[in-house]
């Protein structure tokens, strides 16, 4: 049991280290309490509210991973490399089809209400 609570002090750590290291992860952290807000103004029923959470879950997610993958490759190869900068580019780029993803979600679910 101590060591399933330690594997979430150890995420919590993680979260902490995104929001702390990550200027990006703090904009979409504004973006999330801005659509919180306006979702409690909208009144959105409970199945909108799970697609908001999931979109920002995979965004979020998506964020870290990015951010893992950069402390990683930054750490293994602190000299320029094609692949390491490609890896990079992958994982960034996973963050823009997410947000992409999460905003369409987010017009889909909000214009109605507008």
């Amino acid at each position: 049991m101590k060591s399933r609570l330690r594997s979430f002090k150890y995420a919590f750590r993680g979260i902490g280290t995104l929001l702390v290291t990550q200027m990006n992860a703090r904009i979409h952290l504004i973006a999330l309490i801005f659509v919180i807000a306006v979702g409690l103004l909208v009144n959105l029923n409970p199945g909108e509210w799970a697609l908001i959470a999931l979109a920002v879950g995979m965004v979020l997610s998506a964020e870290a991973m990015n951010s893992a993958l950069e402390f990683l490759a930054d750490h293994t190869a602190p000299e320029w490399h094609d692949s390491v900068q490609k890896a990079k580019d992958l994982a960034a780029g996973s963050v823009l089809l997410a947000a992409a993803g999460a905003l369409a979600v987010g017009l889909l679910v909000f214009i109605p209400h507008f």
